[in-house]
């Protein structure tokens, strides 16, 4: 059996990217999903001067060590003001500081979703630009606009963006 690793980026406490992440990771076949939250990584702002002082913090080990132990990743990302939220990209960078590749080489599932009817289509195209340069093996994309709308607690509930969604982890699961 695969390992996914689900993360989210956002540290919402009722993170509708978390539930996406989960959703998708929990419906990829023959797949164990652990779902990581940013909220069990207890790390300061990145900063240089951070890290001088106190080196790179155990909770970035443990993500990074979450990342190298997955078969393929899914990843759903909040957007901010058009960008990462802050807490993802601050933990984004520390594991960047333990290994330029953040991704480790493997297969991810990249997602986003937001309230709105762009679905976080932004911060989607910063991050499929961005990743595989941090050793992401993008697969596949999707993006869920209006979360609210068309996301209940059963799945998805437009019957084209499940669709959609069910194609994205077809190709997933091939490449894990």
């Amino acid at each position: 059996m695969k390992k996914i690793v689900a993360i989210a980026g956002s540290n919402s406490k009722k993170s509708i990217n978390k539930k996406l992440a989960s959703y998708a990771a929990q419906k990829t076949a023959n797949a164990e999903a652990i779902v990581a939250d940013l909220n069990d990584f207890n790390l300061p702002l990145y900063s240089i001067d951070t890290e001088q002082e106190g080196g790179i913090p155990s909770a970035a080990h443990d993500l990074n060590n979450l990342i190298a132990s997955a078969d393929g990743i899914v990843v759903s990302l909040a957007e901010h003001n058009g960008s990462y939220a802050a807490a993802f990209k601050s933990a984004y960078d520390w594991v960047s500081r333990i290994d330029m590749k953040v991704w480790k080489d493997k297969p991810m599932l990249l997602m986003a979703t937001s309230p709105g009817p762009r679905g976080g289509a932004s911060v989607l195209a910063t991050a499929k630009a961005g990743f595989p340069y941090a050793g992401a093996q993008i697969v596949a994309d999707f993006s869920l606009p209006s979360f609210f709308d068309n996301f209940s607690e059963a799945g998805i509930s437009n019957s084209e963006l499940s669709a959609k969604l069910d194609l994205a982890i077809v190709a997933f699961e091939k490449a894990i």
